[in-house]
Formats: structure tokens, sequence, C-alpha cells
């Protein structure tokens, strides 16, 4: 009978550890969500300030009209 309790106990407490796991995935999806939007911010902010992705974008549109043509 202790052997049983035991036992039930022993499950009990490792259901509980193992959603305490999950848990902890979420949160680390969660930072990783978040660090890649802080990554994309500081993409957008530079991006703003500089012509580069217009020059980009201007250098693919002229090579696609002036393969049209």
């Amino acid at each position: 009978m202790l052997a049983l309790y035991v036992y039930l106990s022993a499950q009990s407490l490792l259901s509980h550890i193992r959603h305490d796991q999950r848990g902890q995935a979420t949160a680390e999806y969660a930072l990783v969500l978040l660090g890649a939007a802080a990554v994309a911010l500081l993409v957008v902010g530079w991006a703003t300030h500089t012509d580069v992705v217009g020059k980009l974008l201007d250098a693919v549109m002229s090579n696609i009209t002036g393969k049209v043509k």
C-alpha cells in the first residue's frame, strides 16, 4: 500500500514538472519573438535613414524594365 502511494505521488510530481517545462518553452518562444521584433525594428530604422533600399528597388525595376524592351 505504501509503495502504491509513493508511486502515485511520484507520478503526480512528474506530471507537474512536465507541465512547467511546457510553460518554459512558451516563454522561450516569446523571448525569441521579442528578439526578432527588436532586430526588425533596427533594420527598419536603419532603412528609413539611408537610401540603400530605394536604390536597390530602383536598380531592380530598371533591370526588369530593361529586359522587357
